[in-house]
């Protein structure tokens, strides 16, 4: 009898069990679904939201570069030239995709073996920036400072090939009044700010730079164009093979935007990053390299002037970003960005817009 009593209360609880487990997953469903709406949840009467569900755009893009080693009151700034490049890009939601190519080499890679990869993801409330450079071997000397009485304007614009840097990294923010600002009606077009708004921004990024130098070849490039410079000697400061660098960086910054007319509006944000850097390599003359840790300041601008009337998009923006390494030997800085000019058409239209017959 004992038996078969504890047996039906075994059965008899085990729906019951099996309903509390369905609603907790129920209910986990349910506030997963609510986080991520929250991301592109803001008000309508600052923020028109998007009537498609894709977009097509093509782009010219512009990219600026320039790395700058400065080191006991010499510095030698190494810049490409600038390309203006063209391609297709398409947009879902808040993810954009595309390439383009080198309007006087029309390939995917070019012979200097430039490598460029970036991904910006714009939604309501957060922001993230993937960013990818490989720069190649197509460096210009710019702006050589050699010491007093030795002229360096006679080294600007000599090709150079032996320097190469590298730059990888991730870049996340918050938006703090993302129920009244929006940053994709700049950056990501799909949605329209009705109304001048602006808002706080905080974020974190990791970024690994890595410089390559041939000492040798530069030393050489410059007694040999500077041959009435007896003192025309690098200082010993730049004397090394590769560095690799690491950064762990919080951000702060503002953005606001402006709309200047119906359909048009003006953006302007700027972020300030305070990271920690680490850094690891060889020079020349030291067994084991050195290493270093230390505190510097970077810096985040974005602009953009967008005209958009939900179907039709055209606008102008840049994005640049410095990295500083400021070391007992060297100084090191880096600024890239790229500034660009795009037409788009958003289609598909969302249920909820179409005419009803």
């Amino acid at each position: 009898m004992l038996m078969a009593v504890t047996f039906m209360r075994a059965t008899a609880s085990t729906p019951l069990a099996t309903d509390t487990t369905v609603n907790l997953n129920q209910k986990m469903i349910r506030a997963m679904r609510d986080v991520v709406r929250e991301f592109d949840r803001f008000e309508d009467e600052y923020i028109e939201p998007p009537h498609y569900e894709m977009a097509v755009e093509i782009r010219a893009t512009r990219n600026y570069e320039d790395f700058r080693l400065s080191s006991n009151g010499q510095s030698i700034m190494f810049s490409p030239d600038q390309r203006i490049k063209v391609g297709p890009y398409f947009g879902w939601r808040w993810i954009f995709l595309g390439t383009t190519f080198d309007l006087k080499n029309i390939r995917l890679f070019g012979d200097s073996g430039k490598r460029e990869f970036d991904l910006a993801i714009y939604s309501s409330q957060v922001g993230v920036d993937l960013f990818y450079r490989r720069t190649g071997s197509d460096y210009k000397l710019r702006e050589v400072r050699m010491g007093y009485g030795i002229d360096g304007g006679l080294l600007d614009g000599t090709p150079f090939d032996g320097i190469s840097v590298g730059i990888t990294g991730v870049n996340a923010y918050y938006i703090f009044n993302h129920h009244h600002f929006s940053y994709p009606a700049a950056f990501s077009p799909g949605v329209c700010q009705k109304i001048s708004c602006g808002s706080w921004l905080a974020g974190a990024g990791y970024t690994q730079n890595t410089l390559d130098l041939d000492f040798n070849k530069l030393q050489q490039l410059v007694e040999q164009r500077l041959l009435n410079s007896q003192q025309a000697k690098l200082d010993s400061g730049m004397m090394f093979n590769s560095v690799k660098y690491h950064d762990i960086s919080l951000s702060a910054g503002y953005a606001y935007t402006w709309v200047l007319l119906k359909n048009l509006i003006f953006c302007a944000s700027g972020q300030a990053a305070i990271a920690y850097k680490t850094s690891n390599g060889r020079t020349i003359g030291e067994h084991d390299g050195f290493s270093f840790s230390k505190v510097n300041l970077d810096g985040i601008g974005r602009f953009a002037l967008v005209y958009n009337n939900t179907r039709w998009y055209a606008g102008v923006n840049a994005i640049l970003r410095t990295n500083n390494y400021h070391t007992s030997r060297f100084a090191a800085n880096n600024i890239f960005g790229s500034f660009n000019a795009y037409i788009g058409y958003n289609f598909l239209l969302k249920k909820k817009y179409r005419q009803k017959n």
